[in-house]
């Protein structure tokens, strides 16, 4: 089996490619899960850039299935709120969700997650078994990590999983987006399973699905949350080649 490596290593690979190319892996090597914002906003006007470089996302049939929600001042202060007072209920520790979850996690899908769970963990302190600890972490994403805007990202309810295919392909897009303007991110699975409350307090309609949602803002850089990146595999890992 490959072993994951570094991002960063596949600069490497790519290193006689085209300057365009070049700057692209330079980009997506750079952007990683934001775990603590500073609380300062982004201007409006850097988030419509964002969204209109967003904007230009592939889709079937050009559907555009996405519709997005963007927080700011106040809202984003009392979306957090909802969010935590929601998940503190007996009821929200039952996780509503528009999408099914994934059924399970096995071999090198669940070695990722695992790996990806403990650099967090080691990062900001937290001991193997330290369920308190973990459940605290956990707890972050519905105080949306300190981020001054949350987004949430819906999709057409009879697109189904095309609709959602779609809108992830936005959110990748969104992301790159942001990181090309200095502005940090996380997708975020958390907030889409807790769909009802995400619902009722955006009164988002019944013809549109929660996808998921993201934090928004500028990373604080030194934050030992922030300290460690994800590593991928080799293409030799993820890729079939057929010849003939």
């Amino acid at each position: 089996m490959t072993l994951s490596v570094e991002k960063s290593a596949f600069l490497d690979r790519v290193a006689d490619a085209p300057e365009e190319a070049r700057l692209l892996a330079d980009l997506m090597s750079k952007r990683f899960s934001c775990r603590a914002f500073h609380p300062d906003p982004v201007p409006r006007k850097t988030l419509e850039a964002i969204l209109n470089i967003a904007q230009l996302s592939a889709s079937w049939c050009n559907s555009q299935a996405w519709e997005v929600i963007v927080t700011e001042g106040a809202a984003t202060d009392r979306f957090r709120k909802a969010l935590l007072e929601s998940v503190s209920r007996p009821e929200g520790a039952s996780l509503q969700t528009d999408f099914p979850r994934p059924a399970q996690y096995v071999g090198r899908y669940l070695e990722r997650r695992r790996e990806t769970g403990w650099q967090l963990y080691e990062a900001v302190g937290i001991a193997n078994g330290d369920r308190e600890g973990s459940a605290r972490q956990t707890m972050n994403n519905f105080h949306l990590f300190g981020a001054p805007h949350a987004m949430v990202l819906t999709s057409n309810r009879d697109l189904g999983v095309y609709g959602a295919v779609d809108t992830g392909g936005y959110v990748a897009g969104l992301m790159l987006a942001a990181k090309s303007m200095g502005v940090d991110t996380i997708a975020q699975a958390a907030i889409a399973m807790q769909s009802e409350c995400v619902r009722k307090f955006f009164d988002i309609p019944e013809d549109r699905m929660i996808v998921c949602g993201l934090s928004v803002g500028y990373g604080i850089a030194d934050h030992p949350a922030n300290s460690f990146r994800t590593r991928r595999d080799s293409i030799e890992e993820t890729t079939r080649w057929v010849s003939e």
